[in-house]
């Protein structure tokens, strides 16, 4: 069966639990990256879903473009199979493309994100 990872830090991203069990898929919860890196430490997902959100003043300046950095950075050791599916609002989209380009996305929905969206990429991948 497969199993993702949906990483809910906001109240924007969409709750998709229902769409996820319809399809037989595992949903694993946390509400933050660091939560994110300690469950892969365990569990090697097939997908995760995550919000992106723009590193506008962070304290990195400039070596991290978003709160994404750091989980896609520690993929390839502990869930290199996983598919990243990012959630975007309309104003940061502009910056998604910049870490797309460091860390190939399987794919980027804009908010309001819908859920046959969601299921047609979460249906192409193999």
């Amino acid at each position: 069966m497969p199993s993702l990872l949906s990483i809910i830090e906001s109240p924007e991203h969409p709750r998709l639990s229902s769409l996820y069990q319809r399809l037989n898929i595992t949903e694993y919860k946390v509400n933050s990256i660091r939560n994110a890196l300690k469950l892969l430490k365990n569990e090697a997902p097939d997908f995760i879903v995550a919000e992106f959100f723009y590193g506008y003043g962070n304290n990195y300046a400039g070596v991290h473009i978003s709160n994404l950095d750091v989980l896609l950075t520690s993929l390839p050791k502990y869930s290199p199979d996983a598919k990243v599916i990012v959630f975007a609002s309309r104003l940061e989209s502009q910056y998604v493309e910049q870490l797309n380009n460091i860390y190939p996305l399987t794919g980027v929905l804009l908010h309001p994100v819908r859920q046959s969206e969601l299921e047609a990429l979460l249906g192409s991948c193999p």
